[in-house]
C-alpha cells in the first residue's frame, strides 16, 4: 500500500495529466498514465464528458424498471447472487461494497458497508444507475466492459473528479460461447486500497463463469486439463464442453487461451483438430478409466492433462445417438441456455392436451419452434397447418379458417371449403401472430377451442376436430388483455404454458447457430467467414433476428465464386455492410477528423442512433439510454 505522502503525490502527478489532455488534446510526454487509464480518458473525452463539469442527462431506473431489469437477468442474478455474498463476506468492515453490473454498466445489485454504501449512493453508485463510460466517463464497470478486460481504477484516475474518493477493481463476466454478460466490481474508499482486491474480484468472476459453464452444459461431454496434473481440479483449470458430432461448443477463459481458441471459434472448432483424439475415443477413458486424467497432445506439439466428465451425456449416450437424428427438438439446440430450457419445457408437455403459446419478437423462430414441436411428437405424421392471423384479409379470415358450405357467399367455391382449422385434424394448428386476430374472430376461435368442433359459414352442422394447438405473437398478450384488444377468456384458454424465444442477440449460441445455418445453406462447401466478419456479425445487434440473419447467409453464399469458400465484406449486401460497420464509426482513431464540439457530438450519436434503428424512435432513445419524449425534444432543437 502506498503511504500518504505518496499517494498525494502520484494524485497531483495524475490530475496535471488529465488538465493537459483537456488543454492540449493529448497527455505530456512524461505523463505516467497506464496506457488503458488514457484510452479511457480519451474515450470520455470524445464523449464530451467535463470532469468538474455537469454530468449528461444518465440512465436511472425507476424501482418498476428495475424490477424488470432484473428479471431480464435472473440467470446472471442466481449465479452471481452466492459469490456476491461470498465476496462481501471476504472484505466486510474493510469500508467497501460489492456491485453486479449488466454488459451495458447498469447497476443491478449491490452489498457493502453501510458507510460506504451512503456515499456511492451521492454519485448515484446505486441499483439502477448505469456506469457506461459515455456516462460516468473513466471507472472501473465501464471501462472493464469497453476494454473487456479486468480493470483497477485508483482515486484521481476516475476521469470524473467526484468519484476520486473510490477505488474500484472490476471484472468482466462472460458467457461459455464468449459473450460478455456484465460486470463484478468492488469499490471502496481509496485510501485503504489493496492490490489483493484485484485478485480477489478476478477469482470471483471465474467463480461466476464457472457456474454458468455448469448451468449451460451440465448435460454436455466435458474435458477439464491443464499443463501440469495438479492443476486439474483447481481455477486454473480449462474447461471445455463438447457437442455430440465433437466440436467445441463452450469454454471457460483459461480453457480458450490454452486450446488457442477465440470466442467465435465455439461451435465450429473440432476437437481432432486441437487434440489428436477422436470423439468415441474420449467417450471409451470416460467409461474404462473414470475421472483419472490422460496425457494427450496437441496440434501445437504442446502437451496437456485431460480429465474427461462425461455425465448425462455418456449415460445416456446410445440412446441420444440412435433419438437425436429423428428429433427436429434435439436438432435447435445449438448451445443457448435460453432455447435449451424451452426445449426441455415443451418435450414436458409434448403429446397432451396443453396449449403452447410461443412469444418473442418477429423473427426468432417461433414458427420453425412450433415445427419441431410437431415433428417432435406422436402427431407428426399428421398435418401441421401454420395460420397467419396478420395476413389474412379481415373479411375473410372466418371463411379461412373455419371453412363454409357451397354457396354460403358470393365468390365461395362451388364445393365449399373445410377451411384451416379442420384441416388440422389429426395434426397441429400453428396460430402465427393471434395478438392481431380480429376481436369478432377471437370469440368464434374460443367456441372452437372450448367445443373441440368446428361449423362452417352457411348453416352446415359441425365437425369435431382434434389438433394440437401452438399459438405464437410478437405482442405482449398481457398487455393486449388490459388494453381490450384481446379477450381474457381467449388468452387464458391458449396460455397452457408460454415459453419465450429470446431475440437472436440475447442468444448464447450466435457462432454455434451461424455455422449451422451456413452449412445448411451450402452442404459440404465448407465455408466460414473473414474474421473481421464474424467478428461484427457477432456483436450486431440484429433487428430482424435469425430470419434476418439467414437472409444476410444465403445472400452471402450466393455472391461467392465457384471454389471460393470464405465470406468477407464483398460478398455481404452494401445496407448489411454499412449497419455491421456502423459501431466501429464511433471509435475511430484520433487523428481523423472528428466533432469536437458536445452538440455536435450529441448531434451525430442521435443521428446514429436513429440511423441504426431504422427511424424507431423508441429503439433509438433506448440505444441512446435517453427517454423518446427528449429524444424528440432536441431533435427539434
Amino acid at each position: 500500500m502506498e503511504t500518504n505522502s505518496a499517494s498525494k503525490g502520484r494524485g497531483a502527478l495524475i490530475r496535471r495529466a488529465r488538465s493537459h489532455l483537456l488543454e492540449a488534446g493529448e497527455l505530456p510526454a512524461d505523463a505516467r498514465i497506464d496506457a488503458l487509464v488514457a484510452r479511457s480518458w480519451g474515450r470520455s473525452l470524445r464523449a464530451g464528458l467535463m470532469p468538474a463539469g455537469r454530468l449528461p442527462e444518465a440512465v436511472h431506473l425507476s424501482a418498476f424498471q428495475l424490477s424488470r431489469a432484473l428479471d431480464r437477468q435472473r440467470e446472471l442474478l442466481a449465479h452471481a447472487r452466492p459469490v456476491m455474498e461470498y465476496l462481501y463476506r471476504q472484505t466486510r468492515d474493510s469500508n467497501s461494497m460489492v456491485i453486479l453490473a449488466d454488459d451495458q454498466g447498469l447497476l443491478l445489485q449491490a452489498m457493502g458497508d453501510p458507510v460506504i454504501l451512503s456515499r456511492a449512493e451521492r454519485v448515484a453508485l446505486s441499483p439502477g444507475a448505469c456506469w457506461h463510460e459515455r456516462y460516468r466517463g473513466t471507472n472501473a464497470i465501464g471501462t472493464a466492459l469497453a476494454e473487456a478486460t479486468p480493470v483497477v481504477i485508483n482515486g484521481p484516475e476516475h476521469y470524473l473528479e467526484r468519484n476520486a474518493f473510490l477505488t474500484c477493481s472490476a471484472a468482466p463476466v462472460a458467457t461459455p460461447d464468449g459473450r460478455l454478460l456484465g460486470v463484478l466490481d468492488i469499490s471502496g474508499d481509496h485510501r485503504r486500497h489493496h492490490p489483493h482486491t484485484f485478485c480477489l474480484v478476478r477469482t470471483a468472476a471465474q467463480m461466476i463463469e464457472n457456474r454458468l459453464f455448469e448451468a449451460m452444459h451440465g448435460g454436455n461431454l466435458q474435458l477439464r486439463f491443464h499443463p501440469l496434473i495438479e492443476g486439474i481440479g483447481t481455477l486454473a483449470e480449462g474447461v471445455a464442453a463438447l457437442s455430440g458430432d465433437g466440436l467445441v461448443i463452450g469454454a471457460n477463459r483459461a480453457g480458450l487461451e490454452m486450446l488457442g481458441l477465440r470466442p467465435a471459434d465455439l461451435g465450429a472448432a473440432p476437437l481432432e483438430r486441437l487434440l489428436h483424439v477422436r470423439m468415441n475415443e474420449l467417450l471409451d477413458w470416460a467409461r474404462k478409466r473414470g475421472s483419472e486424467p490422460v496425457p494427450l497432445d496437441m496440434a501445437n506439439g504442446s502437451r496437456l492433462f485431460v480429465r474427461v466428465e462425461a455425465g448425462r451425456v455418456l449415460r445416456s449416450v446410445t440412446l441420444t445417438q440412435q433419438a437425436a437424428p429423428n428429433d427436429a427438438l434435439a436438432a435447435l439446440d445449438t448451445g443457448c441456455v435460453h432455447i435449451r430450457n424451452a426445449i426441455h419445457k415443451a418435450r414436458k408437455v409434448l403429446d397432451k392436451a396443453i396449449p403452447i403459446l410461443l412469444q418473442g419478437e418477429s423473427g426468432v423462430g417461433k414458427e420453425v419452434f412450433a415445427q419441431a414441436m410437431h415433428d417432435s411428437g406422436q402427431r407428426r405424421d399428421g398435418p401441421f397447418v401454420a395460420v397467419d392471423c396478420s395476413a389474412l384479409p379481415e373479411n375473410l379470415i372466418e371463411a379461412e379458417l373455419f371453412g363454409y358450405v357451397p354457396g354460403a357467399f358470393t365468390g365461395a367455391r362451388r364445393n365449399g371449403s373445410p377451411g384451416l382449422i379442420r384441416n388440422a385434424d389429426g395434426g397441429t394448428l400453428f396460430l402465427d401472430e393471434i395478438g392481431d386476430m380480429p376481436l369478432a374472430m377471437q370469440s368464434r376461435l374460443l367456441r372452437v377451442l372450448q367445443e373441440r368442433s368446428v361449423t362452417p359459414l352457411g348453416g352446415g352442422k359441425a365437425v369435431a376436430v382434434d389438433f394440437a394447438l401452438v399459438c405464437a405473437t410478437h405482442r405482449h398478450l398481457k398487455t393486449e388483455v388490459e388494453a381490450g384488444r384481446f379477450r381474457a377468456d381467449l388468452y387464458y384458454r391458449i396460455n397452457g404454458l408460454t415459453l419465450m424465444l429470446p431475440a437472436l442477440r440475447e442468444r448464447g449460441d450466435f457462432q454455434a447457430l451461424r455455422s449451422r445455418l451456413i452449412e445448411a445453406l451450402a452442404r459440404g462447401r465448407g465455408i466460414e467467414l473473414d474474421a473481421g466478419v464474424a467478428e461484427a456479425m457477432a456483436d450486431f445487434h440484429w433487428p430482424g433476428n435469425i430470419r434476418q440473419l439467414v437472409n444476410a447467409l444465403r445472400t452471402a453464399c450466393a455472391m461467392l465464386d465457384d471454389g471460393e469458400t470464405r465470406i468477407g465484406w464483398a460478398h455481404l449486401p452494401d445496407d448489411l455492410v454499412d449497419e455491421l460497420r456502423q459501431p466501429a464509426l464511433s471509435a475511430r482513431p484520433s487523428g481523423l477528423e472528428a466533432p469536437e464540439n458536445l452538440h455536435e457530438l450529441s448531434e451525430a450519436a442521435m443521428a446514429r442512433a436513429v440511423t441504426l434503428s431504422r427511424g424507431n424512435m423508441s429503439e433509438a432513445a433506448r440505444r441512446l439510454g435517453i427517454s423518446r419524449n427528449t429524444l424528440y425534444r432536441r431533435l427539434r432543437k
